[in-house]
């Protein structure tokens, strides 16, 4: 038996068998956790619904985190197949590809509002939308990055989104705690997904990792679900409202 047997976690955010959650969706699978897993739209179902039946997913379910309509929707689903749940992964994130690319102080206002909304907004509304199908010790993980804290070149928009996000997690914790829900972010180094080939010069942050960071490499998505498994099993249950740092220890060290 595993650390996470008979619980049961939602995840969403998987596009590929590149994509951090993936590897959290693989990790929490290993340590004996029930899973489902949602995509955005008919395009990612086909890559997503493989990657479903490697892991044995209970279910896959569509949602659009811009869909006021998905989230009830959503709830339906999950309490049709499981009832209540204890684990929700939150592993999206969106921008538009000309604010990455411009400085940040040529940000649009539509694109300022669609990288928070879809980056940081979803996180509130899908806890709103389903804590009354937690369960208690329920464990609701977020995934950031350190651009949120410091200057991160071309990372722009991103950076003040995932800002609001590791804000978000904090209230969140707070507004969930008497519930007996925890809610806590994992801040993973960079790696080579989906979401982070649209941040130009990421290969000089992957050379600059290898060769600064303490353990002089960088982070794999399995490290990352390691860190989940941590977050999402009893063996957290008294952690809440915090960022763990997954990263190599790049983050202590001033890349100047």
């Amino acid at each position: 038996m595993g650390i996470l047997t008979g619980k049961k976690a939602l995840i969403l955010g998987v596009a590929n068998d590149m994509s951090i959650a993936w590897g959290i969706a693989r990790e929490f699978k290993e340590h004996g956790a029930s899973v489902a897993m949602t995509y955005l739209n008919d395009q990612l179902k086909k890559r997503v619904l493989p990657l479903a039946e490697q892991v044995g997913a209970d279910f896959t379910c569509e949602m659009d985190v811009t869909n006021d309509a998905h989230y009830p929707l959503l709830k339906a689903e999950i309490e049709k197949h499981w009832g209540k749940f204890d684990i929700l992964v939150h592993s999206l994130a969106f921008a538009d590809k000309n604010d990455l690319k411009n400085p940040f102080v040529q940000t649009s206002r539509a694109g300022f509002a669609m990288a928070c909304d879809v980056s940081a907004y979803s996180l509130v509304a899908l806890c709103n939308s389903l804590k009354d199908i937690m369960h208690e010790n329920s464990s609701v993980i977020s995934l950031t990055y350190h651009g949120s804290q410091q200057v991160v070149m071309n990372y722009n928009v991103m950076g003040v989104a995932k800002a609001a996000l590791e804000a978000s997690n904090r209230y969140l914790a707070d507004d969930l705690g008497p519930q007996g829900i925890r809610v806590n972010s994992i801040s993973a180094g960079p790696i080579r997904t989906l979401a982070a080939s649209g941040v130009s010069g990421l290969k000089n942050i992957f050379a600059k990792v290898e060769e600064r960071a303490p353990l002089r490499r960088n982070v794999t998505t399995q490290e990352v679900g390691g860190a989940a498994v941590f977050l999402a099993s009893d063996l957290s249950r008294g952690v809440t409202g915090q960022i763990l740092y997954v990263d190599s220890g790049a983050s202590i060290l001033a890349f100047c």
